[in-house]
């Protein structure tokens, strides 16, 4: 999205990026184009794996936080306001250069230029293409203000950080299906898209489980998961939940999967995670998840595993499922 934006920009908009120096790309998703910028100055910065493995597969040079300085820095606007603010004070803090901002309309371009605007003496642009802006300032306001908080604890003792899944509170719908597992889930089991770590502790109240593999694509989520479960039995893996498999096939698997790719749901996010589910386990394995009342996931909990069932314990919001014995697809 952001590559025509660039374009213009860079063709006579009246942007230019210092000579041979590194330029800072915060936050791409696979629909940003960087190919406007060269490629071996550019520095992938992304605590989402995911976005991190596609970049560094294209050759590019990923890591989850700055290093060093930069000559210039490249925003890419998530739809979080007080994400994509701190995004912008990271990128301000880091860079001697250009701090370049793009986003679409509907991520809130508008609103972030505005609030730049009453923050830095000079903006320039905006280049208006394609259904979004990209501005910059230079040089860099101070957005003290706009930093990201620490992460700091919640109600029950847990650590959460700003910016990820229910840092806030504990989620009434993982708190659901940790309350209405049951007391026997076997040796081995993985909490997939494990995000701060909640399920994952309550899990570990049972003894009879051995070890658990905490399987989170949000870098800062995991971090804060490696904090609140101090057992040794647990193992963290930053990995896509829809790529990562484990070594040997899992007892149980326990899920709250994620279901917005944007500003949409997208129940496909969560039966790909269903699917992926079904290839973990073992062939007596069992599935235990969490969804909210109106995703359809039934349909495909039925054409992969042989036992499917809502469980008690949901409500009018969220319905917990338990599916058993995944079925294998003959060769």
């Amino acid at each position: 999205m952001s590559g025509i934006r660039l374009s213009l920009a860079l063709g006579g908009g009246g942007l230019s990026l210092p000579d041979d120096a590194r330029i800072a790309v915060f936050a791409p998703t696979p629909d940003h184009d960087l190919s406007e910028l060269p490629q071996d100055l550019c520095h992938v910065i992304t605590g989402t794996k995911p976005d991190s493995d596609y970049f560094a597969a294209l050759g590019f040079a990923c890591n989850t936080a700055p290093e060093g300085r930069y000559g210039a820095a490249l925003v890419c606007l998530p739809r979080a306001k007080d994400r994509a603010r701190a995004l912008i004070a990271e990128a301000a803090d880091v860079t001697d250069g250009p701090v370049i901002v793009d986003g679409l309309k509907t991520d809130g371009i508008e609103s972030a230029m505005k609030a730049c605007r009453k923050q830095a003496d000079g903006v320039s642009g905006p280049i208006n293409k394609a259904h979004g802006k990209l501005f910059w300032m230079d040089p860099a306001p101070e957005l003290a203000g706009w930093r990201a908080g620490a992460p700091g604890e919640i109600e029950g003792d847990y650590v959460t950080a700003p910016g990820v899944f229910s840092a806030d509170a504990i989620d009434p719908a993982s708190q659901a299906l940790a309350d209405n597992l049951p007391e026997t889930l076997g040796a081995h089991v993985i909490d997939l898209g494990a995000g701060w770590g909640y399920i994952t502790r309550r899990v570990l109240e049972r003894e009879s489980v051995k070890h658990i593999d905490v399987v989170e694509a949000d870098h800062a989520a995991l971090a804060c998961a490696r904090i609140n479960v101090a057992d040794p039995r647990a193992q963290f893996h930053w990995e896509d939940a829809l790529r990562w498999r484990p070594e040997t096939g899992a007892d149980t698997i326990v899920m709250n999967p994620p279901f917005h790719t944007a500003r949409k749901a997208d129940p496909a996010l969560g039966r790909a995670f269903i699917s992926a589910s079904a290839e973990m386990l073992k062939p007596s394995g069992q599935l235990w998840m969490v969804a909210n009342r109106h995703l359809p996931y039934e349909t495909t909990l039925a054409g992969l595993f042989a036992d499917v069932s809502e469980a008690p314990g949901g409500d009018t919001r969220f319905k917990l499922l338990h599916a058993r014995r995944p079925l294998r697809k003959k060769r």
